[in-house]
C-alpha cells in the first residue's frame, strides 16, 4: 500500500545529518498510538499545534507593547511564525528536521500569558510555586489542551519547548536551533516595533549593529542568519566570534533600551493589579472557573486551576473579565 509517511521517512536518512533527528528516530509520545500513513510523527506534531485553541489565541496576545495602536506591531502570534520561518531555514541549510524545527517553534510560546512578560512575571509573584512561560508550554500540550487530554506531542518535540528558553546539554540540534532564532526574532522585530513606534531612532542604533548586522530589519536577520549557518557547519550551532559579540551586545542594548524603556514599559504596572485581582477572585470563588478546569482544580488545586485559566487569556478577555467582575454596570431609572 501507497504510505507517504514510510517514503518520507526513508528520504530523511539521506535528506536528514547525522546530528539531526530522523523521524523513525523519535522517542515517542506520552501514549503510544498508531502512525499516520501519511505524515511523520513531526508532521503531525506540527497540525496538531497549528490546529489547537492556545496557538489561535496567540494573535491577541502581546508581545512587547501593551495595546499598540497600529496594525504592524507584532503579536505573540506573529512573533512565533517569525521564530518558525527562521527555524525551518536554519534547519533546511543545516540538513536538521525541518519538521520537528516547525513542530517545537509553533509551539514554544503556547503558555505565554495575557500582556506579555509582564503577565508573566505578575503571575510568577502572584502564583506561589512560582510561574515560566516555558513550564506553561509544556503543561499547554500535555494538559490543558483537547479538554485536558493534551496534544500527546512526540518527545522531542515537548522537550524542544521545554527548553526553548534556557536549553540543556542534551537538546537536540532543532531545539537549539528554535531557542537561538527565538532570540534572533524577537531583538530584530523587537527593535523593528520600538522605531515605528519612537521608543528608538534608526539613527541612535548602535554603530556596532548597524555595521555588522545592516541598517534595516531583513538586513540584521540576513547577516545574523547567514553567519550562523556558515559557522555551524561541523554540527556545533554557532556564530563567528565577531557576530556573536554584535549578538550580545545588541540583547543587552535590547534591554536596556527597550525592554526596560519606561516610555515602553508605562503601563505595565496595572497588569499585576489586573492579574493579582482575577486571581485572588477565582480562588476565592472557583464555582466562577469555567466547566473545563474542574478536573484541574480537583486534582491539583483551585489555584493551579486558576493560574492555568488565567494565563491562557488573551489580552482583551482578561480585561473583558476584569470588568465584568469588578466594575459596576452602568444602569439608569426611567
Amino acid at each position: 500500500m501507497f504510505c507517504p509517511r514510510i517514503e518520507r521517512e526513508m528520504a530523511e536518512r539521506s535528506l536528514i545529518c547525522s546530528y539531526g533527528v530522523r523521524a523513525e528516530e523519535s522517542k515517542g509520545r506520552l501514549t503510544p498510538e498508531p502512525e499516520c500513513n501519511i505524515r511523520t510523527c513531526f508532521q503531525r506534531d506540527v497540525d496538531r499545534i497549528t490546529h489547537s485553541k492556545s496557538f489561535r489565541r496567540l494573535k491577541h496576545k502581546t508581545q512587547v507593547f501593551l495595546q499598540p495602536v497600529g496594525d504592524h506591531y507584532r503579536t505573540r502570534l506573529t512573533h512565533t511564525l517569525e521564530v518558525t520561518r527562521l527555524a525551518r531555514t536554519v534547519a533546511r541549510a543545516l540538513h536538521l528536521n525541518e519538521d520537528l524545527a516547525e513542530a517545537i517553534a509553533l509551539g514554544h510560546d503556547l503558555g505565554h500569558t495575557p500582556f506579555g512578560h509582564a503577565g508573566e512575571r505578575a503571575l510568577n509573584a502572584i502564583y506561589p510555586p512560582g510561574f515560566k512561560h516555558y513550564e506553561q508550554s509544556l503543561r499547554v500540550v500535555d494538559r490543558m489542551e483537547r479538554d485536558g487530554r493534551g496534544l500527546n506531542l512526540c518527545y522531542e518535540t515537548r522537550m524542544g519547548i521545554l527548553h526553548h528558553t534556557h536549553g540543556t546539554p542534551d537538546d537536540t540540534r532543532e531545539a537549539t536551533t528554535v531557542r537561538l532564532c527565538d532570540r534572533i526574532a524577537y531583538i530584530n522585530h523587537d527593535l523593528d516595533d520600538s522605531i515605528r513606534a519612537g521608543i528608538v531612532r534608526a539613527e541612535d542604533v548602535p554603530e556596532i549593529i548597524r555595521r555588522n548586522c545592516g541598517e534595516k530589519n531583513s538586513q540584521r536577520i540576513d547577516s545574523i542568519l547567514t553567519d550562523l549557518i556558515i559557522n555551524s557547519s561541523d554540527g556545533t550551532l554557532k556564530m563567528s566570534p565577531e557576530m556573536q559579540e554584535t549578538f550580545d551586545f545588541f540583547h543587552k542594548y535590547m534591554y536596556e533600551e527597550v525592554y526596560r524603556n519606561p516610555i515602553a514599559k508605562g503601563e505595565e504596572d496595572k497588569v499585576e493589579g489586573i492579574l493579582k485581582m482575577l486571581y485572588e477572585h477565582y480562588v476565592s470563588k472557583p464555582d466562577d472557573l469555567p466547566e473545563d478546569f474542574r478536573s484541574v482544580m480537583d486534582t491539583e488545586g483551585v489555584e493551579r486551576a486558576a493560574v492555568d485559566y488565567i494565563s491562557g487569556m488573551t489580552d482583551g478577555y482578561a480585561m473583558e473579565k476584569f470588568d465584568e467582575i469588578f466594575i459596576p454596570f452602568v444602569w439608569s431609572v426611567k
